[in-house]
């Protein structure tokens, strides 16, 4: 049992990439994460790492033993969730990261809904604009929208796509003329979103006449949440790109008014995020499943409503360094 703890942990090194992140991962310290990766070398007979002061290397042999090392801790793993039936009922604590438009809207909807399959899943969630390390925070899903995935050791699904359209308020159009091409949008007080996957001073549009590229210039306000967005358009801040997810409702209710209708900006996939791992949990599986049907539909109807087209879908993906 000590050599599989030992082995879990120079496991963890070897993806974490440091004996002091594991170390708060376990809340333990670095000494006995250092003494149990020296045990394994020790009792093996070979060096699995080069430490230094500022540098940790695996070596050639620790690479092979770290893929042995994964797919005998997997086994176990699916041995243990097979005994209690983890794989095939939901069960436990998720611990769920969006980003905020998103999460507040869809995600929360859907966690929700699993709730009510599932009771007997804990599930918290977590909002924030940035890209969650799922290990280091213990994360079980991730929920992003990117045009693509960085690379990674982490399994990916995409559920979705999600485009930006341009709007204001009635009261903002009221005093200043609509814009008849993205051009004209140099006339106007534009409000800038600044996220992970939005660059604030470039709007790049597409529409059936061609792609267009408009860069705002002069004073105005920038704004990195979708809701924050929401409330300075509905005050008549001036034009700005919203989610169609965080501009749905105020379109039908007409407190906003889309600006440039035959435009919208490229695509972004939605994607659901969580660890690799030969055997997945049955509460991550049922969540995706339930992402499918509260996010990816709505999703779809919401580009359907705005005459989008949205993206095919495709299935899951392992995304790799």
């Amino acid at each position: 049992m000590d050599k599989l703890y030992n082995m879990s942990i120079f496991a963890r090194v070897v993806e974490m990439g440091s004996f002091t992140a594991v170390a708060n991962h376990l809340d333990t310290t670095v000494g006995n994460i250092s003494r149990a990766v020296s045990v394994l070398e020790d009792s093996l007979d070979t060096k699995l790492m080069q430490r230094s002061t500022r540098r940790l290397v695996v070596t050639d042999a620790g690479r092979r033993f770290y893929d042995r090392c994964v797919a005998i801790l997997a086994d176990v793993e699916h041995a243990e969730a097979e005994a209690r039936d983890a794989l095939l009922e939901p069960r436990g604590a998720l611990r769920v990261h969006s980003v905020p438009g998103l999460g507040r809207n869809l995600v929360t909807r859907a966690v929700l809904a699993y709730r009510k399959s599932y009771p007997e899943v804990s599930v918290e969630l977590l909002l924030s604009q940035r890209m969650p390390n799922l290990l280091e925070e213990q994360l079980d899903v991730g929920i992003v929208i990117a045009r693509t995935l960085p690379d990674s050791a982490y399994v990916s699904q995409n559920i979705g796509t999600s485009h930006c359209i341009l709007a204001a308020s009635p009261a903002y159009l009221a005093t200043h003329r609509a814009p008849a091409c993205p051009d004209d949008l140099v006339d106007h007080q534009c409000v800038l979103l600044g996220t992970v996957d939005y660059a604030p001073d470039e709007w790049r549009l597409q529409s059936p006449a061609g792609d267009s590229i408009f860069r705002p210039t002069g004073p105005h306000f920038s704004v990195n949440d979708m809701d924050s967005m929401s409330h300075a358009l509905r005050d008549g801040a001036g034009i700005g790109l919203l989610a169609a997810f965080s501009a749905i409702d105020d379109l039908r209710s007409g407190a906003l008014v889309r600006v440039l209708p035959q435009y919208h900006t490229h695509v972004r996939n939605v994607y659901a995020v969580y660890p690799s791992r030969q055997f997945v949990d049955a509460k991550i599986k049922r969540f995706v499943e339930s992402l499918k049907t509260h996010v990816a539909e709505p999703l779809e109807g919401y580009a359907k409503e705005l005459e989008i087209a949205p993206a095919l879908r495709t299935g899951p993906e392992v995304v790799r360094a």
